[in-house]
């Protein structure tokens, strides 16, 4: 692990693949530092995949694939292990990894240039060192955590209206959550399907005022206050939705072909908690993707953006080593 990389890429999703790709295409010496053994990150979990340029109805499973095959054919080099945090210069680790010695931190610092400011990366079996890193770690959505939400993923259970809502044309759907992030996508799928619930657990929705006044005026909306779900029932597809009415304690039966979990999203950026500047848990960083400390790079999910989509996820794979080519140079 004496190797110093000119960058470590942490992350093998969309935008850590891309990345990856970019990066051997520059000449850049690269790691890929994965958490899982299969790279695709949340793609993988995706049913279909229907609006990515070029790859109509593609499988998500087989996306991250052609991915990682693409890096692969580049001659990426991966490894699997688990950050824990990152450090720079010649900072001490706080012992974060199992079986790391002190000393490794400090000779990674001595392996660095003239004017280098090495990152040490320090995970569960070791540290690797670099000049650069990318945090490429994504995001994942909070979970209802109620009977069929894993066994129906991708078969009627979605948690991206804007991915899958052309899916259920003329349909039924539901929608859980009563933040921002919920009412768009009940307004969305309400342009799309027959009939959209939105299902909140309270009697006040929490979303901006503009956007439930848009719900509002949507007559095929209907909203089923202080409700939650309790199972997700159906073979092989969705079916019903088992849902209880907290004030009323009544329990029925929802017939619906999807519904779109939109309870919160939490990026994956724990073990850079204090490294980076952040919002609300998502690493602050633009589109070229620099972050506020000079050498760390953030894209994907995980950093504050508009949109959180494969296609923008690569494109910020693909920026973020542009950025870092340039800050390279400029040492």
């Amino acid at each position: 692990m004496d190797r110093l990389y000119d960058m470590i890429i942490v992350g093998s999703g969309p935008a850590g693949l891309s990345a990856a790709i970019y990066a051997q295409r520059a000449r850049l010496d690269t790691l890929v530092i994965e958490k899982d053994m299969v790279s695709g990150g949340q793609v993988l979990t995706t049913y279909e995949v229907d609006n990515y340029p070029g790859l109509p109805g593609i499988n998500g499973f087989d996306l991250g694939t052609k991915l990682r095959e693409h890096a692969d054919k580049l001659g990426t080099r991966f490894v699997t292990d688990d950050v824990r945090k990152v450090e720079t210069g010649q900072e001490k680790s706080a012992g974060a990894a199992k079986g790391v010695e002190q000393e490794e931190i400090l000779h990674a610092a001595e392996l660095a240039p003239q004017g280098t400011d090495v990152k040490s990366v320090i995970c569960e079996n070791g540290i690797y060192k670099s000049k650069t890193v990318l945090i490429a770690t994504g995001a994942h959505h909070q979970n209802l955590n109620v009977p069929g939400e894993s066994e129906l993923s991708g078969m009627g259970v979605s948690y991206c209206a804007t991915c899958d809502g052309a899916f259920f044309k003329n349909k039924t759907t539901a929608v859980v959550g009563g933040g921002d992030v919920a009412l768009e996508d009940a307004v969305f799928l309400s342009r799309i399907c027959q009939k959209v619930y939105l299902i909140h657990r309270r009697d006040q929705l929490r979303g901006a005022k503009s956007l439930q006044e848009a719900v509002f005026k949507q007559e095929n909306i209907e909203i089923l206050w202080d409700t939650v779900v309790e199972e997700i029932i159906g073979e092989g597809r969705v079916e019903n939705l088992r849902i209880k009415n907290k004030k009323t304690q009544e329990n029925s039966l929802l017939p619906v072909q999807g519904v779109f979990i939109a309870v919160g999203i939490v990026p994956n950026s724990q073990a850079f908690d204090g490294l980076v500047e952040m919002e609300r848990g998502y690493i602050k960083a633009g589109e070229e993707g620099r972050t506020s400390v000079p050498g760390i790079f953030a894209a994907g999910d995980v950093r504050t953006k508009q949109l959180r989509q494969i296609v923008t996820a690569a494109a910020d794979g693909a920026n973020a080593v542009i950025s870092a080519e340039r800050y390279l140079a400029e040492r």
